[in-house]
């Protein structure tokens, strides 16, 4: 196998912890890939945003992708891609959306917007991402400049079948993936996290043949497909697992650590 110059690394389940931080073993294997020359690149659905604390301690320097995809930034911020959902699909998203119960955030305008702000899952995400958000009477100003819509609640199979409800009436007009067992994201057609890989690749001068992906959700899988060598996580859903290379420990477990570790053992001497 070509050696590996490239690893992209999904973030929430997979590079940080259940408590969104960094293990100290992360950092640690981080700085070995550094010193093995080998990059480090974040693909997430996170807004490009909520990934700007973890660059320093990684000591990342590459271009990184946010909405799984929708906005690439290289390092100095400039705009590599950029997509946004068609004005047609984001209003039917958002109805199908409050259709089946689900709490709506849409961000747009680098803004993190939504209806209520009484929603489950706000203070985890804000903690996450460490972005604010911003209460609006309602989404309809901002379509046409939509880059993710997300739908969240408590019931994991309501999740679900809105989600295949979403699939199927947006079929051709948005991408609709679980990021976790409770989020429904909803990106353009041409955001997905393996389109990132390759662009990155790209303004790396790296071949898809030289890159590694490490994720734990579905909408990683477009990742694993791009890459030469794919980690899902122990957390992983078992359809991610089988679709991986390697199956690691879990996020709280140090799987990052180790997938590292594996990655670092195949490199070649020299």
């Amino acid at each position: 196998m070509t050696p590996v110059r490239l690893l992209v690394t999904d973030v929430d389940g997979t590079l940080v912890r259940s408590d969104r931080t960094l293990a100290p073993g992360t950092l640690l294997a981080a700085a070995a890939l550094r010193r093995a020359g080998i990059r480090l690149a974040l693909v997430s659905a996170r807004a490009t945003a909520g990934l700007d604390m973890l660059l320093e301690p990684l000591g990342i320097d590459t271009p990184r992708a946010g909405f799984n995809g929708g906005a690439i930034l290289a390092p100095d911020n400039r705009v590599v891609a950029e997509h946004v959902l068609e004005p047609g699909a984001s209003r039917e998203a958002v109805a199908l959306l409050e259709g089946h119960g689900l709490d709506i955030w849409v961000f747009a305008d680098n803004e993190w917007l939504l209806t209520d702000p009484d929603g489950f899952y706000i203070p985890s995400e804000q903690r996450s991402i460490a972005m604010p958000w911003r209460r609006v009477g309602d989404f309809a100003p901002f379509h046409g400049r939509i880059h993710k819509i997300m739908g969240s609640s408590r019931d994991t199979g309501l999740v679900a079948s809105a989600s295949a409800d979403l699939q199927a009436r947006l079929q051709g007009r948005a991408a609709v993936l679980r990021s976790q067992l409770y989020y429904i994201d909803v990106t353009p057609p041409l955001a997905t996290k393996g389109d990132a890989l390759r662009r990155i690749a790209r303004e790396l001068g790296i071949d898809p043949a030289e890159v590694a992906a490490i994720g734990d959700m579905p909408n990683d899988l477009p990742m694993f497909e791009a890459a030469a060598l794919s980690f899902a996580m122990g957390n992983a859903p078992d359809a991610v697992k089988r679709a991986a290379t390697h199956v690691v420990a879990d996020h709280d477990r140090e799987g990052w650590a180790e997938a590292v570790r594996i990655l670092l053992a195949h490199r070649p001497p020299g």
